[in-house]
């Protein structure tokens, strides 16, 4: 599935930059490129989008008016070369606050944000509930919940353990604990995240998956105990 997409900024070299961007998001589908806020209203009101990137300080019509009025179903991505914009673009629910200059890898971050707030369709809400794009590698990766065995936390890294392959993740610890919950997958260590799905065995201090095993602390052992 492919996100479709607007670029709203009245700088030219800024939109190239975010137009390369999208082009290396193969996620991302590039609908229009609007050099002001006017132009992009006259866009939204014609056609369905997913996630706007939005410039804030434009001609005419402010970026932050502009998403004052956009659908709320609609991710909004603020880019900005001025921080003291972005209270007020958060106040304003926006996905991601973005500051120029920014790399590809935080757009990428941004737009993971945005894929997972978005509201799949009444079509698509079985198929989104099983599965999760990761961004691996400078690209987004689809992993299905069920095929993953365990997640190792390295540092400001995660490791994606499937049975196939291994995947090294930007993220958090926490976030993937809160998002995987309901997925059956329990935290037994500062550094690990279990499908129990996939466990053969366990005792109060370790679990096994397959040939690994995996040590459970006692910060965790009482929760992951009593979840069976």
């Amino acid at each position: 599935m492919k996100y479709s997409c607007i670029i709203v900024d009245d700088e030219q070299t800024a939109r190239n930059i975010l137009k390369r961007y999208v082009s290396e998001t193969p996620l991302l589908n590039l609908k229009a490129e609007c050099k002001n806020a006017i132009e992009a209203i006259e866009y939204l009101q014609k056609n369905p989008v997913d996630i706007v990137f939005l410039d804030i300080e434009m001609p005419k019509l402010s970026g932050l008016n502009l998403a004052r009025i956009i659908e709320s179903n609609i991710q909004v991505i603020f880019t900005t070369a001025h921080r003291e914009f972005a209270v007020e673009g958060f106040d304003l629910n926006a996905t991601d606050y973005l500051l120029k200059p920014f790399s590809l890898d935080r757009f990428l971050t941004a737009v993971k944000r945005a894929i997972e707030k978005q509201k799949p369709s009444q079509n698509e809400e079985n198929q989104a509930t099983d599965h999760m794009y990761f961004k691996v590698d400078k690209k987004m990766v689809k992993i299905m919940f069920s095929a993953i065995l365990y997640i190792e936390g390295l540092g400001n890294y995660l490791k994606i353990h499937t049975a196939e392959n291994a995947f090294i993740i930007y993220d958090k610890m926490s976030s993937l604990e809160e998002l995987l919950h309901k997925h059956k997958f329990r935290r037994i260590h500062k550094s690990y995240i279990v499908n129990t799905g996939k466990i053969n065995a366990y005792t109060k201090e370790f679990v096994e998956i397959g040939r690994k095993q995996l040590p459970v602390s006692s910060t965790y052992r009482d929760r992951f105990m009593n979840s069976f």
